[in-house]
């Protein structure tokens, strides 16, 4: 279903026509962070992920993975090390996973409401051999996909043709390499890059925290909570006016500049919840009051993806708009 946001913004015409797809800044997306088993566990994450309804976003970690038996390499669904080749490939976790939306979305047409999924790939190795693989494996499925015109002149921002299906990808130089410049010019580009982030501190003026605005392949910007309050999650006080003055300036500034974005990690609760469920500390702001908080914030702020763990609590939140 439409986030309530989207629906507005669609009953007014203030978002695009099917011919495009949602600007930054028209939805904000929970975005399920980590949706992948670990070491056999957890393997309902991404029909957790789904029951909270489209559109929203789906990350996926991926690793480059070396069978000793052959000798012969392929891409698993993995946060890394150690890794045993029993782990799922995305196009058996994912792609068929999301087939039956994805045919449905293709039969019915686009509502102004694709894409209905976003896909964050996470690369947790960037081999050169790695990218082939993905970059094959996405035009198995191009039919889905939201594209765009590879121009000669990388400023060039052309635009997105809607599919059900947007694939964002990482700042790696060597990404923009694989996915971009080996691109021919007039070639359709399969998955966009996110801008580089020059830093992670609240110190740092917001003008000065990414590189550049929108380009011909980069069209997403990436960041940790350490931007907003200093320290990240686990130092973050009450939360104030002046954090959201922050955010705040932060998601208008990528805005401004044509970048969706994203931040990770806003989770909350227990320690032994994390334990109990494989989730990283590192992201808990102690409380599931803190969170909400947080998204409640992010919300307000128009922020477009907002990573968490908490799949079925942030959903609701933005379907509900409560």
């Amino acid at each position: 279903m439409r986030t309530t946001l989207a629906f507005c913004l669609l009953a007014a015409g203030l978002l695009p026509a099917a011919d495009s797809i949602p600007p930054p800044g028209a939805r904000v997306l929970m975005d399920a962070h980590n949706c992948y088993p670990y070491d056999g566990r957890w393997t309902d994450r991404i029909d957790r992920a789904m029951s909270a309804g489209t559109p929203l976003a789906i990350e996926q970690d991926l690793f480059w993975y070396r069978d000793p038996a052959t000798g012969r390499f392929r891409s698993l669904v993995t946060h890394g090390k150690p890794v045993n080749g029993t782990e799922p490939g995305m196009e058996q976790y994912f792609f068929e996973k999301i087939r039956p939306i994805m045919e449905r979305a293709l039969r019915e047409g686009n509502h102004g409401d694709w894409p209905l999924i976003t896909l964050n790939l996470d690369f947790k190795t960037d081999e050169a051999a790695h990218h082939a693989a993905v970059w094959k494996l996405l035009g198995k499925y191009e039919s889905w996909l939201c594209t765009a015109e590879r121009s000669r002149n990388p400023s060039e921002v052309t635009p997105i043709h809607p599919g059900p299906l947007l694939v964002l990808t990482g700042q790696q130089d060597s990404q923009q390499r694989d996915f971009w410049r080996k691109v021919p010019a007039g070639g359709r580009l399969r998955l966009f890059g996110a801008v580089h982030s020059l830093s992670r501190e609240t110190s740092t003026p917001v003008k000065q925290v990414i590189d550049h605005g929108a380009t011909n392949y980069r069209r997403w910007w990436n960041n940790p909570w350490s931007v907003v309050e200093e320290g990240g999650q686990q130092k973050a006080g009450d939360w104030t006016d002046a954090d959201y003055d922050r955010l705040k300036a932060l998601v208008d500034y990528a805005h401004a500049r044509g970048l969706y974005i994203r931040f990770y990690t806003l989770d909350g609760g227990p320690a032994a919840l994390f334990q109990q469920n494989g989730w990283i500390e590192e992201y808990n702001f102690g409380s599931h009051t803190a969170a909400e908080l947080r998204w409640k914030a992010a919300r307000r702020a128009g922020v477009d993806y907002i990573a968490t763990d908490l799949y079925e609590d942030l959903g609701k939140i933005l379907r509900e708009g409560s």
